[in-house]
């Protein structure tokens, strides 16, 4: 194997022509070249260097070699540059992935943060529901991804502490999940509403995960619900609430960044809520940028 360090003397000892003067330009003793240089021929498995007296000269396998040597040796100080530059946060990469309450609440001040910060780590944004936001991150595809996870109401799923055992999990909040009625309901002004009071009412659901969810909470009070509509778009939840056509329970997130027009919310009873994080790999983690990154999100959720 050819290492750097035998490249350097080499090229030292076709600059300066001896071994004496090449130990002076590296600063160290002339024995010291000697066996670096009988290291390297012994790697390369053919003479580099003809020795006669006083005088010194390459080989065609050394000519050929020091041509290389200079490209390989600025490759790897360039390499080094470019990586100390990452673990003092001067460049770097961090891509996030978040589900949509998440981009519109939690993400924008970590964002504007981490850039204000370091403004040379380069940061990107696209959006994906749990669980493909998570294996987005498993395959590869960005560095942090923004999840949440809902408690297992009727304990018959075994693997639900295990679903994020393999990452590293930066706890953010807890969401607690709110009812959407229309303005004109029944129940619009009531201070608590039961889940059960929504049992005969057409329901609207989110994601795939929030819809499992709901029917896992309404079947353990007691009913079913009936879904009419399902949407991703919470701005479509409360457009389908506000028209009457049913009725919904939310993340309270999602109230941060929508309005609900012809909608009102009600707080729900028993309280429901949804872990929100942040994972990553745990290699990742110690990449200096992620690292700030989980930071500041946490500050954000933190406010």
């Amino acid at each position: 194997m050819i290492e750097a360090r035998h490249l350097r003397v080499l090229r030292a000892v076709a600059l300066t022509g001896s071994f004496s003067a090449a130990a002076r330009e590296l600063g160290c003793t002339q024995p010291a070249v000697s066996q670096q240089m009988k290291a390297l021929e012994q790697s390369t498995g053919t003479p580099l260097l003809v020795r006669t007296g006083r005088e010194m000269r390459l080989t065609q396998a050394g000519t050929a070699l020091v041509r290389h040597a200079s490209g390989i040796l600025a490759g790897l100080t360039a390499a080094e540059e470019e990586i100390a530059a990452i673990a003092g946060l001067r460049a770097g990469r961090v891509r996030l992935v978040s589900f949509p309450s998440g981009s519109s609440t939690l993400v924008p001040g970590a964002l504007a943060q981490m850039r204000a910060a370091h403004p040379g780590t380069e940061i990107s944004l696209v959006e994906a529901e749990p669980p493909r936001s998570v294996e987005m991150l498993r395959d590869g595809e960005c560095e942090i991804a923004l999840a949440f996870r809902y408690p297992d109401v009727r304990g018959s799923d075994p693997a639900a502490g295990a679903e994020w055992e393999d990452l590293v999990v930066r706890p953010l909040l807890t969401d607690r999940l709110i009812g959407v009625v229309p303005e004109g309901h029944r129940l619009a002004g009531a201070e608590r509403i039961g889940i059960t009071d929504l049992a005969e009412e057409p329901w609207i659901a989110g994601c795939p995960r929030c819809r499992r969810h709901l029917v896992e909470v309404c079947e353990s009070a007691g009913f079913t619900p009936r879904i009419d509509f399902a949407t991703d778009d919470y701005p479509a939840v409360f457009g389908l609430v506000g028209a009457g056509l049913g009725v919904a329970v939310m993340p309270e997130l999602a109230l941060e960044s929508v309005r609900p027009k012809g909608a009102r919310v009600v707080p729900v009873e028993p309280a429901v809520h949804r872990e929100i994080v942040a994972l990553t790999l745990p290699d990742l983690a110690r990449v200096p940028a992620v690292d700030a990154m989980l930071d500041k999100l946490a500050g954000t959720a933190g406010r």
